[in-house]
């Protein structure tokens, strides 16, 4: 980098710029770049913006970015898949009266929301509980 081209970059950022130096130095030109390396500047880019790592690292913005955006498509995934594995299993309160014999009212509030943010409440009278499992598998799939 000439001295007209000479910036202030954070300390991270830095580094990792003279990381790539390094990396550039010893092997030849338009080899692949390491993806220890393409990792780093990925998370970089979450700091500091892709455009500004871009730069500072000199790598392709466009190759940057889809690799911010891969990142971002693969962890949203993960935290969906997750959260569609996650149970939890609702106990029926029960009742004084059920242990005498006699059957009680159930009666409960649910409150669902999918990961878009969407919410439902219901408030259920009188209903077992495979049925609100049903009801709950069957919303926002």
């Amino acid at each position: 980098m000439n001295t007209r081209q000479k910036r202030n970059y954070p300390a991270r950022l830095e580094g990792l710029r003279q990381r790539f130096e390094r990396w550039r130095q010893t092997h030849r030109a338009r080899a692949r770049i390491a993806e220890p390396l393409w990792s780093a500047a990925v998370k970089m880019a979450d700091a500091y913006g892709i455009h500004r790592t871009a730069r500072a690292l000199q790598v392709n913005y466009y190759a940057l970015k889809k690799r911010v955006e891969r990142k971002s498509v693969v962890t949203s995934g993960l935290l969906e898949e997750n959260a569609a594995k996650t149970f939890i299993e609702l106990p029926l309160p029960v009742s004084v009266d059920s242990y005498k014999g006699t059957s009680g009212s159930c009666e409960c509030t649910l409150e669902l929301e999918d990961t878009g943010g969407v919410k439902l409440r219901l408030h259920l009278q009188g209903i077992a509980a495979p049925d609100l499992a049903a009801l709950c598998r069957s919303w926002r799939p």
